[in-house]
């Protein structure tokens, strides 16, 4: 079975080899810290080992549970935010067809997400799309009381239970939440909904893997066992044992804090298939969460080629040089559709006639990736045999391992998130939640 490989000849220019080479005793180091649980964050490093602990009866259960849920209806909400939301989005994006939304009949139903926002039209119009639909709810919370799930499970929770009666819609909500505590899990037990647990050591960007990912990806008909299979043959790949001068996570990780340390303080994850997005939006929080604190961290941002060359591109190519870029390129499409010849080419495209529309994207990919490294800005390249299940397991506990490495290079918690609270208890003063009232006090006198 083919793997992920990791190319880094595009750095050479900016890093020598020998300063990447030059990570290899702290990368074992920290390694050696994280299979040990003795560094940073030690007690939320669950994910590690996730692809191995993961049984039998575990895929069971929530295949079990997505048959009921594919059963019963046709559209599926996945009420969440950030980790719990962004992870199943990625796979499910990867996976699905791009027109799929637009076929009248589904093999599966169709997994809508909210949670992960506050606006009021978005919300209203769910509201209105799902009055005469057939639909149910994964609601996909620790605590339960997370504003903006919290907020579109209370409305949506209404209008099935109006729809089609408290005791179905006990049927249709399944509560992804923790195991003893919290409000959702006080509201799963009264009510009777089919619960997951999200272990408690694991962090809400790394769940992917967990319940939290798995149940909405298995609800949208794709095999949770194959995403398993390729974070587990990646695991061992990239383990503590694995050579660093071998291991595509630790040269990862090395390559990234070695651009870091000459200036390169912005890392953009580009792509060439339009079916990546969500994986860009996934990976951001991924890095951005586990990396920017202590007034430190690369600023990670996306970009989808080749349609940001027409955007970005002048940016990226001329722009201040203190970026570089990740590509993730995948070697071979699902499909094959060539180029014709047209008798008047008028678009002046018959130089390209018998080519498959993918040759013409990869010598984009190519060209762009020559004129970036030509414009001073150094290259990763990332290569994904094919857009399936397992490889995207492969590429996700990757970039997971390689996180966990590169944040510890940084001198950095990689595993906690201290400032997303600055905004929540900002937003709770203002809101006059109860509790808050010495918060609400402050922040008042501050905007009068």
């Amino acid at each position: 079975m083919k793997t992920l490989t990791l190319d880094l000849s595009g750095i050479y220019a900016t890093v020598p080899a020998e300063a990447v080479q030059a990570w290899r005793e702290k990368s074992d180091q920290y390694q050696h810290q994280l299979h040990t649980a003795t560094g940073l964050g030690n007690d939320f490093l669950g994910w590690i080992n996730l692809p191995n602990e993961i049984s039998d009866a575990d895929f069971s259960a929530i295949e079990e549970a997505a048959r009921d849920l594919q059963q019963r209806c046709d559209y599926v909400v996945s009420i969440g935010i950030g980790g719990s939301y962004l992870g199943a989005r990625a796979v499910i994006e990867a996976l699905t067809p791009s027109f799929e939304a637009y076929r009248r009949e589904h093999s599966a139903p169709q997994v809508i997400f909210a949670g992960h926002n506050i606006g009021e039209d978005y919300l209203s119009e769910l509201v209105d799309f799902l009055q005469d639909k057939r639909f149910g709810l994964i609601n996909i919370s620790k605590s339960g009381t997370t504003t903006e799930p919290a907020i579109a499970f209370r409305i949506l929770k209404a209008l099935l239970e109006k729809q089609v009666g408290r005791e179905e819609a006990r049927e249709r909500i399944i509560a992804v939440t923790d195991k003893a505590r919290g409000a959702l899990r006080t509201l799963a037990d009264k009510e009777g909904y089919k619960t997951f647990i999200i272990p408690d050591d694991i962090g809400g960007r790394f769940s992917v893997l967990t319940p939290v990912g798995l149940l909405p990806i298995a609800v949208a008909g794709f095999d949770i066992r194959e995403l398993v299979r390729g974070a587990r043959e990646m695991k061992a790949l990239v383990d503590e044992s694995v050579p660093f001068d071998q291991n595509p996570a630790a040269l990862y990780a090395a390559a990234r804090n070695s651009l870091y340390h000459v200036g390169k303080k912005i890392e953009i994850l580009g792509n060439f298939h339009p079916r990546l997005h969500y994986i860009g939006e996934w990976w951001k929080q991924l890095y951005g969460e586990s990396e920017g604190k202590d007034h430190k961290g690369i600023f990670n941002a996306a970009v989808d080629f080749s349609a940001d060359l027409h955007s970005m591109g002048q940016w990226i190519q001329e722009g201040e040089r203190n970026i570089f870029e990740t590509i993730i390129s995948v070697a071979e499409p699902n499909s094959e559709l060539r180029i014709e010849q047209d008798e008047a080419n008028l678009d002046g495209l018959n130089y390209l006639s018998g080519k498959r529309v993918d040759e013409v994207n990869k010598m984009a990919e190519l060209g762009v990736r020559v004129a970036h490294i030509d414009g001073g800005v150094p290259n990763i390249r990332i290569v994904l045999p094919k857009l399936d299940a397992y490889y995207i397991g492969q590429l996700f506990y990757f970039f997971e391992k390689a996180v966990g490495i590169s944040g510890y290079m940084l001198e950095v918690n990689p595993f906690n998130q201290p400032g997303v609270e600055a905004y929540k208890k900002n937003m709770f003063a203002l809101l006059e939640k109860p509790g808050f009232e010495e918060e609400t006090r402050a922040i008042k006198s501050r905007l009068q």
